[in-house]
């Protein structure tokens, strides 16, 4: 393991961008010694109209808070914020976006979840992805583990052992491995669409694993290391999928092309879509770029 934490390792970062990423950071341990202790409902609903769990809740407040405390952030959006929350005190030159905790369906049964951000510098609240500054994840599993996309690259760092705040580089300059061998595919067979279906059996046919954990921030993680493509597509009674745009696929996105993926929305790219709604939705497919284009090919011919 390369000797070099994540805080040195912002340092050769816009110190705006930094104070961002560590933030969350510095936050993993608080957030993880809650996990026992929170795996009941809360009794409210998010803007989703979804049951919200204890933990979803504590965590989006205790993120904003410490986010807000940087003085660089102007607005957060959060899948468990009714709408945009805006900096009182009117300072900051960032958007955050913030799924707090992504998968948290998997914390009654004990399996993965993480923490998904994305960061741009626009005067605009709703950007296209592809004007993201910054994304990355926190991935709460056997190992804590933080990636992180900007200009360097994508990162894998390490969260250390008890009684430190450090995260150390693990992975330098990560990049999808070739060809891929993993799919990771959502929503029910019943309800996929003809295209998508033909793209699915053509990857069994060509011998794709099949690994899927019902966390976005999980399923990603595996395609990253091992190459392939996820995927929750359009369905017949939701022909805007299930993931959101601005919180969820911009974010992962981001992060697979600058690990030299690609991403489809079964038309074009994610990152071109402007969207009109922070709480929009859309179809997200993420992996090998070959894989991408073949899915693209196929769809185009229905």
């Amino acid at each position: 393991m390369t000797e070099k934490t994540l805080e040195q390792h912002t340092t050769d970062l816009n110190e705006d961008v930094a104070a961002i990423i560590n933030a969350v950071a510095n936050l993993t341990d608080e957030i993880f010694n809650e996990l026992p202790h929170r795996r009941g409902m809360a009794g409210t609903k998010n803007v989703f109209g979804e049951e919200q769990k204890a933990l979803d809740v504590w965590t989006n407040d205790v993120l904003v808070e410490e986010l807000m405390k940087t003085g660089v952030v102007r607005t957060i959006v959060s899948e468990e914020l009714g709408e945009p929350l805006h900096n009182p005190e009117e300072t900051g030159d960032y958007v955050v976006t913030l799924d707090p905790l992504d998968g948290s369906s998997n914390i009654e049964s004990n399996n993965l979840f993480g923490t998904i951000v994305g960061v741009h510098k626009e005067k605009e609240t709703l950007t296209k992805g592809k004007n993201q500054v910054c994304a990355f994840y926190n991935l709460y599993g056997p190992i804590t583990t933080l990636v992180c996309a900007t200009k360097d690259g994508v990162n894998e760092f390490v969260k250390h052992r008890k009684g430190s705040t450090d995260y150390f580089l693990s992975r330098k300059n990560m990049k999808l491995k070739e060809p891929g061998s993993l799919m990771s595919i959502g929503g029910l067979p019943k309800d996929w669409t003809p295209a998508y279906r033909e793209f699915v059996q053509e990857m069994m046919d060509a011998g794709k694993k099949i690994r899927y954990g019902g966390a976005f921030v999980g399923d990603f993680n595996q395609i990253l290391y091992y190459g392939g493509f996820f995927s929750y597509p359009s369905l017949v009674d939701k022909p805007n999928g299930k993931l959101r745009l601005v919180i969820e696929a911009n974010p992962m996105s981001f992060i697979i092309e600058a690990a030299g993926g690609a991403c489809s929305n079964e038309k074009g790219s994610v990152l071109e879509i402007l969207p009109d709604d922070p709480n929009q939705r859309t179809p997200i497919h993420v992996g090998n770029k070959d894989l991408i284009k073949r899915l693209e090919e196929i769809h185009g011919k229905y």
